[in-house]
């Protein structure tokens, strides 16, 4: 089975990670100055991927959507 990148995501790869922490700090330093906190959102990944899982419970802990 070939796994597939959900449509309007990337992975980001460890030669742009450096870009990415620039982005983040700067983001970071400019909402702290305007009082602003950091949330956290869910991560998703494609079913597929955690489909064969290693026991019984494993799709007891999995969200469908």
């Amino acid at each position: 089975m070939e796994m597939q990148a959900p449509k309007g995501t990337k992975d980001m790869l460890p030669q742009d990670a450096y870009k990415w922490h620039f982005v983040e700090k700067t983001f970071r330093d400019v909402s702290k100055y305007y009082g602003m906190r950091e949330i956290r959102t869910p991560m998703f990944e494609h079913t597929e991927l955690f489909a064969r899982g290693v026991g019984d419970t494993t799709s007891k802990r999995n969200v469908y959507f």
